[in-house]
């Protein structure tokens, strides 16, 4: 096995590059591509070689993102959150304008009722999906497989859609 310095030195430029399309900011990667390496570092006892180097630290910055995602406080309200997500299939960074607002919590209303009146994994994935988790995560929590969280967010959505019919902007 080769020396922290030596993975770092061998690795540095594709982890970096691989936290760069994560983050799409060059000072954040930047910081996770520190995160990356101590994380690395006190795991390296437990590393067994079951996977490439190069994958084991990429997941290692992978995580190391997603710890930093939950750090941050959403820029948007859970209703904002939920309202973006039906229209566009993703929550949105920036904050909407008090119309929007409104707007949001409205429809995120509409939208927790319609949701009550679905089938019980459907409600939960969409609730999960809104608030950021990865479609593994959800599947984790909801006791279902990554490729099933997606088609019940898929078709949720679209039935969503279907019964707001000319309620959404």
């Amino acid at each position: 096995m080769q020396t922290m310095e030596q993975l770092y030195r061998a690795y540095r430029d594709d982890v970096y590059r691989y936290l760069c399309s994560l983050t799409r900011d060059a000072d954040a990667a930047e910081d996770l591509l520190s995160e990356t390496f101590l994380r690395a570092l006190r795991g390296l006892s437990g590393y067994d070689g079951r996977a490439d180097v190069k994958t084991w630290l990429c997941a290692i910055a992978r995580n190391a993102w997603i710890d930093a995602l939950r750090r941050k406080k959403p820029a948007l309200s859970y209703d904002e959150l939920l309202a973006r997500y039906l229209q566009s299939g993703a929550p949105g960074p920036q904050a909407p304008s008090p119309e929007e607002g409104a707007d949001a919590h409205v429809l995120a209303g509409r939208v927790r009722a319609l949701l009550r009146r679905a089938k019980p994994p459907a409600e939960r994935v969409v609730l999960l999906r809104a608030a950021g988790y990865s479609y593994a995560e959800i599947g984790e929590r909801c006791g279902v497989t990554e490729s099933t969280a997606r088609t019940i967010a898929f078709r949720t959505r679209n039935w969503l859609r279907e019964q707001l019919k000319g309620e959404l902007p």
